[in-house]
């Protein structure tokens, strides 16, 4: 059941910040204004340095149940074997990845490709992804949603890339899983701006909680 658990907190948590940094320090601190600003998701980018580490420590402080950490931008299966064994719960790419979906069902880890294409979420679902990560949402916007969705009904969608504070309820409208959020979420950290992080995060959380209580 480790893998129902996982996808169930990642449904629960609605908002996927998607961390990066250019120091493992960074990378430590955004995820602890994340957590404090109450998101229950953490995608711990492999573009930062030490993510392994990162992920590690996150993990072994971590006494909230509900949250739920990853690792992102995993090119391949060593890597998210790496992540693995640091505690990722979840393994987030920016493609598919045929040995990284057969590592990750190893070990009963949802694995999180990137997709563009009805052929790509086809092919990532016979490999058995649970949830597709439509990237970059931008491309495309929530209205394509429903067009995925028309001939795969069943499919689970997290956006990432062109998800905003303004935008996100029309994704969750459309039917997404979940959403994941980097850019403007994340941007204060630059400046070594953490409070910063903490009150944009307050800020998604809120707006998830008037989403899932159908007040916007």
């Amino acid at each position: 059941m480790k893998r129902v658990d996982i996808l169930n907190k990642l449904a629960n948590a609605g908002v996927i910040p998607v961390v990066r940094g250019n120091s493992k320090e960074q990378g430590l601190k955004s995820c602890e204004a994340l957590l404090a600003g109450g998101m229950k998701g953490l995608e711990i980018t492999f573009t930062l340095p030490k993510a392994d580490e990162v992920i590690a420590e996150i993990v072994a402080n971590n006494e909230d149940p509900d949250v739920v950490v990853g690792a992102g931008t995993v090119l391949d299966a060593i890597t998210a074997r790496m992540a693995i064994m640091a505690g990722a719960e979840f393994i987030v790419s920016p493609t598919f990845d045929q040995e990284t979906a057969e590592i990750c069902n190893l070990y009963q880890i949802p694995y999180l490709p990137g997709c563009m294409t009805i052929t790509e979420i086809k092919n990532a679902m016979k490999a058995g992804v649970d949830i597709v990560k439509l990237f970059p949402g931008s491309a495309y916007g929530s209205s394509i949603i429903g067009a995925f969705k028309a001939p795969l009904p069943h499919v689970n969608i997290m956006p990432t890339g062109g998800v905003s504070l303004e935008n996100m309820k029309d994704w969750f409208k459309a039917g997404v899983v979940t959403v994941g959020v980097g850019g403007n979420l994340m941007k204060p950290a630059e400046t070594g701006d953490y409070a910063g992080v903490t009150a944009a995060a307050k800020e998604y959380m809120a707006e998830f909680a008037r989403i899932k209580a159908g007040q916007v």
